[in-house]
């Protein structure tokens, strides 16, 4: 059976690595026409290709920093091109994947640094709302058109040296449900969904590059991983027109809340 992503368009921020990258795979086997945004171009370029070999009837790709609005405007006005100039069943925008984001820092609030605090909201709140005002235009009306957020558990469940994080998640939670009344009678579907412990580059970020630190985190426990998002994505992005997935909270099984995880005994 066509899947109703074929030759759609859809496009990611944060598509570089982790959720975003793995989403382009998944809706690359679905021959969905990608629209890929990071900041590392040299990445891009890899999944990009890694999505057209897994059967994207188009993967393309541009640098964005969400955090930058004349980069998202670039970015968006390349986008607006790519579906002017590339016309097939469709020359409208179908899916809008907000990926990017991340933490930055594990400090407590009276030792954490301005820079981290910026940094997260840049990316997590105002480069959400700086992509999905920029994509409005691009989405059509009726036809079960998609904005999905990725958001986390974070924005669910406060936990210490995370302030700024779980705020930011926070945010994007709240965006998420103001949007879908703003868009109400539009037929643009809008959603969240919330990871909980997922293994990929965010504790490594967050760690700045701390390989030790990152791997504690996922010491003893079977985590998500970003296929199992990128499926989750797909799924929701996939469903009828008349059919809105409101907010998935997922987590992996060894995790029963943002503090209690299930470690086994490491050998």
């Amino acid at each position: 059976m066509k899947s109703p992503l074929k030759n759609q368009w859809v496009l990611i921020t944060g598509a570089s690595s982790g959720f975003g990258a793995a989403a382009a795979t998944a809706f690359a086997a679905h021959g969905a026409k990608l629209l890929l945004g990071a900041r590392r171009t040299d990445r891009l370029e890899k999944v990009a290709s890694a999505a057209e070999k897994s059967g994207a009837a188009a993967a393309l790709f541009h640098e964005l920093d969400v955090a930058q609005t004349a980069s998202v405007e670039k970015f968006m006005a390349w986008a607006k091109a790519q579906l002017t100039n590339r016309k097939s069943s469709s020359a409208n925008l179908h899916v809008l994947v907000n990926n990017a984001g991340g933490a930055h820092g594990l400090d407590p609030v009276a030792a954490a640094q301005d820079a981290d605090w910026e940094t997260t909201f840049q990316t997590n709140v105002l480069g959400l709302l700086r992509v999905t005002r920029a994509a409005l235009p691009l989405l059509p009306h009726d036809v079960g058109a998609s904005i999905i957020n990725i958001g986390s558990i974070a924005g669910r469940s406060a936990y210490a040296g995370a302030a700024a994080y779980c705020a930011a998640k926070s945010g994007e939670l709240a965006i998420t449900r103001a949007l879908r009344h703003e868009l109400f009678g539009t037929g643009i579907r809008v959603g969240t969904i919330d990871p909980g412990l997922a293994q990929t580059e965010f504790s490594n970020v967050r760690f700045k590059g701390d390989r030790e630190k990152a791997d504690a985190v996922y010491a003893g426990i079977n985590p998500l991983t970003a296929d199992d998002i990128a499926e989750i994505i797909v799924w929701v992005a996939s469903r009828p027109p008349h059919v809105n997935i409101d907010e998935i909270l997922v987590k992996p099984t060894d995790q029963a809340d943002m503090g209690k995880v299930f470690r086994r005994r490491q050998k």
